[in-house]
């Protein structure tokens, strides 16, 4: 059966494809090795090792070999580096950035995306997404989220809005607003504790991954 291009970026061949581009035009000064790669796509070493090949053949990423490990990075110097980054970053390079963004805010217990552009990015068919929907659990300085949104927004070029609930109401579930969330697929970004009840909770919720071959 013939699997659907990717929605959010149709012109990419697969949702592997945009994450792991993702993941290193995000930091395009950082290698990272396959083990790295497959983890952060949702993906198998198989698959991982062939896109990365077709994005070297490609010279959109370069790699090299420290003893055992192949080490893989953006290559900034293709000519198409600049274009290539904005459709990128606009698409599967959210979380990366957000990541990035949201990180180190006092107070955040947990930063996850939910709404339409994670669905698409989980692989869910449906319209293409207007903004990204970011859910800050915790008790943040609302001007800190909001900063963080913003630099995100510069970065990729799209609409970022950013909702804060404690933990409580998450807790709670009373208000419906959170009971969607949970019913809905949800992309996991940042946990304060990776050993907290809250972070187990929430990898739990986090939709699996459709990938093409």
């Amino acid at each position: 059966m013939k699997v659907p291009a990717p929605s959010l970026a149709p012109i990419l061949r697969s949702y592997t494809q945009g994450r792991i581009l993702a993941r290193l035009i995000a930091d395009p000064g950082k290698r990272y090795n396959l083990s790295e790669l497959v983890e952060w796509a949702g993906s198998s070493m198989p698959t991982v090792h062939r896109e990365v090949g077709r994005a070297e053949a490609a010279g959109i990423v370069t790699t090299e070999k420290v003893g055992p490990t192949r080490l893989v990075r953006a290559n900034p110097d293709h000519p198409l580096f600049d274009a290539l980054s904005r459709l990128v970053l606009s698409t599967y390079g959210a979380p990366a950035v957000i990541a990035r963004e949201f990180q180190g805010i006092d107070g955040a217990e947990a930063v996850s995306l939910f709404g339409s552009w994670a669905a698409r990015y989980l692989g869910h068919p449906g319209r293409a997404p207007n903004d990204i929907d970011v859910l800050v659990i915790g008790s943040p300085n609302r001007d800190a989220v909001d900063d963080a949104a913003e630099r995100v927004e510069r970065t990729i070029g799209f609409p970022v809005q950013a909702t804060v609930r404690t933990r409580a109401q998450w807790d709670a579930e009373s208000e419906s607003f959170i009971r969607e969330v949970r019913s809905r697929p949800l992309v996991l970004v940042l946990v304060s504790a990776d050993d907290s009840p809250l972070a187990t909770e929430l990898r739990q919720l986090d939709g699996p991954r459709r990938e093409a071959p």
